[in-house]
């Protein structure tokens, strides 16, 4: 068995190697030429992903990815499904180490994802009724929901008199400079 091992951050200040260590040191021996590593949302499908997808194009039935977190597989819990699902079908094991280790592929490890995939469609239903329960209130209140405005034209327009520019008026309001233009002349 080939154990591949795969690693995803979002942004350029990250790096890969601090999941690729973590993993080391959990026993997971990974070699150079099959560590996949790339810098891309988490919210982009996983099978999309251009270093993802090499490395699905090398894997075999019988090899093993391994993973630090689910999450780098990707945030929405029906693609993370939907990908481990593609590998399994591929006689690919996919292992996360912070779930204990277990092959998600095994009846043992697709129980947990349905569960953890149910517990996410919950939090969001949750968090949905929430957010709609804080709309209604506000609306009762007399209320709108969205961001206070900090500036209207006739602030900026008075920033304006006082000989500021544009992106001083944009700073001293914290508003953005597309703001200020819109509403400069």
């Amino acid at each position: 068995m080939r154990i591949f091992g795969y690693g995803r951050v979002s942004t350029l200040e990250q790096d890969t190697e601090n999941q690729r260590l973590a993993l080391v040191n959990m026993g997971q021996s990974i070699e150079d030429k099959r560590w996949f590593s790339e810098t891309v949302s988490g919210g982009s499908p996983a099978l999309q992903r251009k270093e993802f997808s090499r490395l699905i194009e090398r894997m075999e039935d019988g090899d093993r990815l391994v993973v630090l977190k689910l999450d780098r597989l990707g945030r929405d819990v029906l693609d993370v499904l939907k990908t481990i699902q593609a590998l399994s079908d591929k006689g690919i094991q996919v292992v996360c180490m912070d779930l204990g280790g277990v092959d998600l592929t095994s009846s043992a490890g697709k129980l947990q994802l349905t569960v953890l995939a149910a517990v996410a469609e919950f939090e969001r239903q949750r968090l949905r009724e929430r957010t709609m329960e804080g709309l209604a209130k506000a609306a009762s209140e007399g209320r709108k929901g969205g961001r206070p405005m900090v500036a209207n034209r006739n602030t900026i327009q008075r920033l304006k008199a006082e000989d500021l520019s544009q992106s001083k008026v944009a700073n001293k309001l914290g508003i953005s400079l597309s703001t200020v233009k819109r509403h400069w002349n």
